[in-house]
């Protein structure tokens, strides 16, 4: 497809040549490095370039590294980026959507739209969406924006969405005429309610929806016309931009089922200007607890008999601040069930989420026919991780394992608490602290941890009997030794300090596809999750702001206080500046040789003052021996047998204490066998 005249040209970023051609970002950065043929770029920032797609296109090409035909969105995407506009590209996907969908009989006019280059770019999209009547084009949009703006927007997995929607339906007596989502963001729990109630439509079933976004409610309102809702069913949709908390679209709806995802953590969410607000029956929420605002408007929302089902962060159940109001919503029986979902279930993925179930003016409870007992659910062992990307665990056993106990069919993982046991000083609500674990749960766990035992066993007996053979030298003879400040000058290795990082980017948690780590200090193994986008990796690298690690590096953390050395030989890390890579030149120095040499506690004791706690070690002062590289490698490989044999010493002792613990639980249940 070639670009109309007069059209700009499309240029692409770092990172859309490694989507084109199926590689990393940082393969794209040593491309750059590499070859000198490499496309100049033809915009952008030294931080952030951008370049000529019909030019890196030919160049991989002609370098045999563009393995199949660029997909057409290919060549449309990098415009929708290089807008650099996040909401009139998410406007032009909602009109993709709902053209596709024939929500709009003729073209969008570009009386709305903020100048001829957008309409020139949506003329062309809605070109290639006429050849496709299954939505892919504004499917594979939608998902490539999303994708882009991922750390501002949090999607709800359908798997989730959908398990939400069949605990409302199993616990709603009677017809459902309304669902509502106060914070409907793409309006994916809305196209779950159309998928659990969707033979309700002819009876004229209403979905509400708002959200502070107005580019999300469009793009909701699209994404619903794609999922199978009718413009008849779409006359009975009511989305409204706003913020539900200040300003609710929706006053007095009577829902029968809420479902949402309520945002989280959020500081200005309007706490002084609604502390007599009517919604506040069960107390107001302090200023560091929005969540259980959102809580208490779902509740004031519901019809009589009405079902909420929200999705929570974990620490909700136990903060102190909130205690007076998760008491006020046992007592008055509205919360009836709390379930603790396995981390990777929804975004944060390294946070083991919580659902909870509310019903309107005491209705029968979950847990008992008085409504006096609550129902905890502990799925965090329902099943293992199948998959290493967020979201890989069995999600039907998860499903089922809720199902089950919510419908009455299954005990496991549960447990049903009085209310007047719960109301003590904490009303701590946490799941894992009220359901004791299952002996199957235990059992298996029990069979994990033998099996990880005896695997390090026997990797520890191996590097051990290859340790314990070797003799040291008998000679007194002194081996010459060398700097590295004198390495660095004779270009047998370079020094590269890590520097001050983005505080604004780095994120704690789970990584992402689309995320580099950040090491910041020691232990340079087991240290906190932080990573940065790789697209500020690439662009930092670039310009010199950042110092990224290759495979190979040796990384050194200079505190002397916390010195410790590694060979990196996992994906490329950004250090921070307690932090120096030193990169060797494989013809002269053996990576692992360097290392071992540079952690010696004697070496170490040379090169640093010591003076504070915050004294730095001097790289350039730390000292190896002159060895032929015959010899470094063949010490190299003695350092990597002791380097196994440290870590098989510290999973070991981590394994063995959790077996201890599993044991532990078993004796003290009196369910260990006899012997």
């Amino acid at each position: 497809m070639s670009t109309p005249a007069g059209s700009p040209p499309i240029v692409v970023t770092l990172a859309e040549i490694a989507r084109i051609a199926g590689v990393g970002r940082a393969a794209v950065s040593n491309w750059r490095r590499r070859y000198d043929n490499f496309p100049s770029p033809v915009g952008g920032t030294d931080t952030s370039p951008q370049f000529s797609l019909p030019q890196v296109e030919e160049w991989l090409r002609r370098e045999n590294k563009l393995k199949t035909a660029l997909n057409p969105l290919d060549r449309l995407w990098p415009e929708y980026e290089s807008l650099g506009d996040r909401e009139a590209a998410g406007l032009l996907v909602a009109q993709v959507g709902l053209w596709q969908s024939g929500v709009k009989t003729g073209r969008p006019t570009t009386e709305s739209l903020l100048d001829q280059r957008q309409a020139r770019l949506l003329e062309r999209t809605l070109e290639l969406a006429a050849q496709d009547e299954e939505h892919r084009t504004f499917r594979l949009l939608l998902e490539r924006w999303l994708r882009t703006h991922v750390r501002q927007i949090t999607t709800t997995p359908v798997q989730l969405a959908d398990l939400m929607a069949q605990a409302a339906a199993l616990h709603h007596s009677g017809p459902v005429r309304t669902v509502l989502d106060p914070a409907c963001g793409v309006g994916t729990l809305l196209l779950a309610a159309g998928r659990q109630w969707g033979n309700d439509h002819a009876a004229g079933l209403r979905f509400l929806g708002q959200d502070s976004d107005a580019v999300l409610v469009e793009l909701a309102k699209a994404r619903l016309a794609a999922g199978g809702f009718t413009e008849r069913d779409l006359s009975n949709v009511s989305l409204a931009a706003g913020d539900t908390l200040r300003a609710d679209a929706h006053p007095g709806a009577q829902a029968d089922v809420v479902l949402s995802n309520p945002p989280s953590n959020e500081r200005d969410w309007g706490h002084a200007e609604l502390a007599t607000d009517p919604r506040w029956v069960h107390g107001q929420p302090p200023r560091t607890e929005p969540e259980l605002a959102w809580v208490q408007h779902a509740a004031a929302a519901l019809a009589p008999g009405g079902v909420a089902v929200l999705v929570l962060p974990p620490a909700v159940a136990a903060r102190r601040a909130g205690r007076r109001i998760r008491a006020g919503l046992l007592r008055s029986g509205v919360l009836r069930a709390v379930i603790a979902l396995p981390p990777g279930a929804a975004p944060p993925y390294g946070v083991g989420l919580h659902l909870w179930i509310l019903r309107a003016d005491g209705a029968l409870g979950l847990g008992g026919a008085d409504g006096a007992e609550l129902t905890f659910v502990d799925t965090t062992h329902a099943a293992r991780p199948v998959a290493v990307d967020r979201g890989g665990f069995d999600w039907s056993a998860v499903t089922a394992q809720i199902m089950g106990v919510l419908g009455g069919t299954s005990t496991l993982g549960s447990a049903s608490v009085p209310v007047v046991e719960l109301l003590d000083d904490q009303v701590d609500l946490t799941p894992a602290r009220r359901v004791p674990r299952t002996r199957a749960a235990t059992i298996v766990d029990l069979r994990r941890l033998w099996t990880g035992f005896d695997a390090h066993m026997r990797e520890l007996r191996d590097a051990a009997d290859a340790l314990s053979a070797l003799v040291p030298a008998d000679s007194d003879e002194t081996v010459p030794l060398i700097s590295v400040g004198e390495l660095e000058r004779a270009g047998a290795l370079e020094i590269r300090p890590g520097q001050g990082l983005p505080e604004s980017l780095v994120r704690r948690g789970e990584g992402q596809k689309d995320e580099a780590r950040v090491l910041t200090g020691a232990p340079l193994s087991g240290q906190a999750q932080l990573w940065l986008p790789a697209s500020a990796v690439a662009a930092g690298e670039q310009d010199g702001s950042l110092t990224v690690t290759a495979s190979q590096d040796v990384i050194v953390s200079v505190l002397a206080r916390a010195f410790d050395v590694r060979v990196d030989t996992g994906a490329p890390s950004v250090l921070g500046p307690q932090l120096a890579a030193l990169r060797a030149s494989p013809a002269v120095l053996d990576p692992w040789f360097l290392s071992g040499c540079l952690r010696a506690p004697a070496n170490v004791q040379r090169a640093g003052t010591h003076a504070s706690t915050t004294s730095r070690i001097d790289v350039r002062r730390l000292h190896i021996p002159r060895l032929s590289l015959e010899d470094q490698r063949r010490y190299g490989e003695i350092y990597r047998k002791i380097t196994a044999f440290e870590r098989e010493l510290t999973d070991m002792k981590s394994v063995g204490g959790e077996l201890s613990r599993a044991l532990g639980d078993l004796l003290a249940a009196g369910q260990l066998p006899r012997t």
